[in-house]
């Protein structure tokens, strides 16, 4: 392994709000760009690409993704940003709205280079120290919990808080970690030099010669291509969203997938397996919160299928989040 490189592995926020009548209209969506930008800043990253339809608005961050719901914000960022440091700007920007934080969940794997992150990401109980100081006390339904599995590499941490306790959404979370990928696949994220492109059109041709466009038909894509490597994109599908990341060097190769499910939904195994497919890693973590065991099953039956062996499961339930289910796999070329 590498002795320092690019941190893959990204910090994932999801913050939800209410108003003291029904959300209509855009909510959230209302806030400036500039506003959103200035938190961004806060967090080290920014704007590269933005794809929006009538039900919300995705940005294609220089670390990975933001999507903007009218009552919800999901921001996922890696390498060295301070994505906890959005928090407070997010809380402070919805109340200008007259909408008030009801529920935050923070989830992330385990980093791939833990000394080079900056506070407050030095180590999981310095974010929760820092959550615990940033939410308000009414979000008192809270629990933070690593799950472990048996590959030391791979490890969930969760952090989940709000005002009531979690109760059945038609709709889960899927987070798929993948690292060690295949050399070749991974080596077509890679820019030639001089290729006369900028990262937009280098972002399209990627995601057609990977098919990374056959994982859900159905989307949108917004991807983008970063020198001399890396790779982004978001996908819109309706009021869902996925995403991709791509950290392609040798040593610390990574790459992510993460979509929204709903319990009427009989394809989402389907687009995990193609998106493991796409990269052939030699490991892979899938973290599903809020689904249903079955759901679970099936993502298990697909990733099974492409060769790979299912070395550990766990679960934990989270009082503001429900059910997270943490499963593991590795090659036969990478065991335990």
């Amino acid at each position: 392994m590498a002795v320092s490189g690019f941190e893959g592995f990204e910090k994932r926020l999801e913050l939800e709000f209410s108003g003291r009548d029904p959300v209509i209209g855009i909510g959230l969506r209302e806030l400036e760009f500039e506003s959103l930008e200035q938190v961004l800043h806060q967090v080290q990253c920014t704007v590269v690409s933005a794809l929006g339809n009538q039900h919300f608005d995705s940005y294609v961050l220089s670390e990975s993704s933001l999507f903007v719901y009218p009552t919800k914000i999901i921001i996922k960022t890696c390498g060295t940003t301070q994505l906890l440091k959005s928090v407070q700007p997010f809380i402070h920007l919805a109340q200008t709205l007259d909408l008030h934080i009801i529920a935050i969940r923070y989830t992330r794997g385990t980093f791939i280079f833990p000394n080079a992150q900056p506070y407050p990401h030095t180590s999981f109980h310095e974010e929760v120290v820092y959550l615990e100081d940033n939410i308000p006390s009414n979000l008192c339904y809270r629990k933070a919990s690593v799950i472990p599995s048996k590959l030391t590499s791979h490890s969930w941490h969760v952090f989940s808080a709000g005002v009531v306790e979690y109760s059945d959404n038609l709709l889960y979370t899927v987070e798929v970690c993948m690292t060690d990928l295949d050399q070749t696949l991974a080596r077509k994220f890679f820019r030639h030099p001089d290729d006369g492109k900028n990262g937009d059109s280098a972002g399209r041709d990627m995601t057609e010669a990977t098919g990374i466009n056959r994982i859900n038909p159905n989307a949108q894509i917004c991807d983008f291509s970063f020198e001399p490597c890396g790779y982004s994109m978001n996908g819109i599908d309706g009021n869902r969203y996925s995403t991709i990341h791509v950290t392609p060097e040798d040593g610390f190769s990574y790459a992510s997938f993460e979509c929204v499910g709903s319990v009427y939904d009989g394809d989402i195994a389907d687009m995990v397996k193609k998106a493991v497919k796409v990269f052939c890693p030699g490991t892979v973590s899938v973290a599903t919160t809020s689904a249903g065991n079955d759901i679970c099953m099936r993502i298990k039956g697909g990733v099974e299928q492409l060769g790979m062996k299912c070395r550990s499961w766990s679960i934990d339930e989270f009082p503001a989040a429900g059910t997270v289910v943490f499963q593991t796999f590795t090659t036969r070329r990478n065991r335990i």
